[in-house]
């Protein structure tokens, strides 16, 4: 039976999922986060240490400026509201991404976050905010101090001394990374889903478990 340490999630439709309802782009990404809660939830009850999600990517800013307030107005909302019960349910946030053009009020409820659940055991959070996995790899790149090889270029990765995501699961029809985790998914098994995201469910991610769970992987070998 495969191991499971790590599982990925590409949060695509929300937009078209508010949309669909005649009640916006802003309500769907509404949606989504209780969608996220879900899932978390779910990862515990199943003991997966890791999950990711794709937040923000560093090409989302291209989106209307009026999206971009929302969502990040959501983002600090959300922590500013729900920080005791993170804490409480033993759940630790992590931050891929760089912090640099954040607006400072979300970059200070990030770092707050961060620090108040750091101790946390139970499951790891990462929550992929302006992230963009080629400006990863350059940043690796830029601060490995010593010999360049696989073991240095990983210490230097956002998802240091994290396992790589042996599952990555996108929602909303698309088969494509937009970007994310190139690296940290050499090797994932990838499910996308015509499901957009604020309707996918803790059990359309059982199933794709007990899928993967049945996968013989190789990693180059018979």
């Amino acid at each position: 039976m495969n191991k499971l340490n790590h599982v990925a999630f590409i949060m695509d439709g929300n937009g078209r999922w508010g949309k669909k309802r005649n009640k916006g782009r802003n309500f769907g990404h509404l949606k989504g986060v209780e969608t996220v809660k879900k899932i978390v939830k779910y990862s515990i009850k199943l003991n997966i240490p890791i999950v990711s999600f794709y937040v923000f990517s560093s090409e989302n800013w291209r989106r209307p400026k009026k999206e971009i307030i929302f969502l990040f107005k959501l983002i600090q909302n959300y922590f500013d509201k729900e920080i005791k019960s993170i804490v409480n349910e033993g759940i630790k946030i992590n931050i891929l991404g760089e912090n640099k053009k954040l607006p400072k009020d979300i970059k200070s409820t990030l770092h707050k976050t961060v620090y108040l659940t750091s101790k946390n055991k139970k499951i790891t959070v990462n929550l992929a905010i302006n992230y963009g996995s080629k400006n990863e790899i350059l940043h690796s790149l830029k601060n490995i101090k010593k010999k360049i090889n696989l073991k240095n270029f990983e210490k230097n990765l956002y998802t240091k001394n994290m396992p790589n995501p042996e599952i990555l699961i996108r929602t909303g029809g698309h088969q494509r990374l937009s970007n994310f985790m190139l690296w940290q998914l050499a090797y994932s098994e990838l499910y996308f889903l015509k499901k957009l995201w604020p309707d996918f469910s803790p059990i359309d991610l059982k199933r794709i478990i007990e899928k993967y769970k049945k996968i013989k992987r190789n990693f180059g070998k018979i």
